[in-house]
């Protein structure tokens, strides 16, 4: 159960990356703060970074990698250019999109962690990494609310 769990938690994170850097990309082209700008692009190369070390843990299970959700991926995309497209401000538009995509994830990940209570410690330490990620960017986020 143990190497079961620790899979889809791990999983569960990668797919959560792939997400959070999805989303990064999609505003990047539409913000004109070269701090927020700068905020997003460190925040993609931590999620990055932390994928690629979710990548190296599954190749070791021997397990997939996981794709966001294509639902949830276009809704995001849609809502993303729609928003920020019909915004006088898109960088306040921009930060509340990411804030709320931040709690998402936040409470996403949180589930996960419950819910995947026999995972190794390897994965719940990485899964606390991403969710202190997110929670970073979040509270880093609201000077531009």
């Amino acid at each position: 159960m143990e190497s079961t769990d620790t899979i889809y938690l791990l999983q569960e994170c990668d797919s959560g990356t792939k997400m959070a850097v999805a989303s990064i990309d999609e505003v990047l082209d539409k913000l004109h703060d070269k701090k927020l700008i700068d905020l997003l692009n460190e925040s993609k190369r931590h999620h990055e970074k932390l994928g690629n070390d979710l990548h190296d843990l599954l190749r070791q299970y021997h397990a997939e990698d996981k794709d966001p959700n294509p639902m949830a991926k276009s809704m995001s995309w849609f809502k993303t250019n729609i928003k920020v497209g019909m915004s006088d401000d898109s960088d306040k538009t921009a930060a509340g999109l990411m804030t709320d995509g931040c709690d998402m994830g936040i409470k996403s990940l949180n589930k996960y962690l419950n819910q995947y209570k026999d995972a190794d410690h390897t994965a719940k330490a990485i899964c606390s990494r991403l969710i202190n990620i997110e929670e970073t960017l979040r509270d880093d986020l609201r000077k531009y609310l």
